[in-house]
C-alpha cells in the first residue's frame, strides 16, 4: 500500500508541474513579443541615423585625392 501511495503521489506531482510550464509559456508569448517591437522600432530609427552616418562618410571620402 505504501508503494501505491508513493506512485500517486509522484504522479500528483508530475501532473502540477506540466500545468506550471504551460502558464509560463504563456506569460513568455506577450514578452516576446514586446521584445520584438522593441527591436523593430530600433532598427527603424537607428537605420535612418546611420544612413545619414555612412552618406557623410561617402561624401567625405569621395572628397579625398589618393596620391
Amino acid at each position: 500500500m505504501h508503494l501505491l501511495n508513493l506512485i500517486a503521489a509522484r504522479f500528483e506531482t508530475a501532473k502540477f508541474h506540466g500545468k506550471d510550464r504551460g502558464a509560463t509559456a504563456v506569460e513568455y508569448g506577450p514578452l516576446v513579443g514586446l521584445i520584438a517591437v522593441a527591436l523593430i522600432a530600433t532598427v527603424i530609427l537607428l537605420g535612418t541615423e546611420l544612413n545619414r552616418l555612412f552618406a557623410a562618410v561617402q561624401t567625405k571620402l569621395a572628397a579625398v585625392v589618393v596620391p
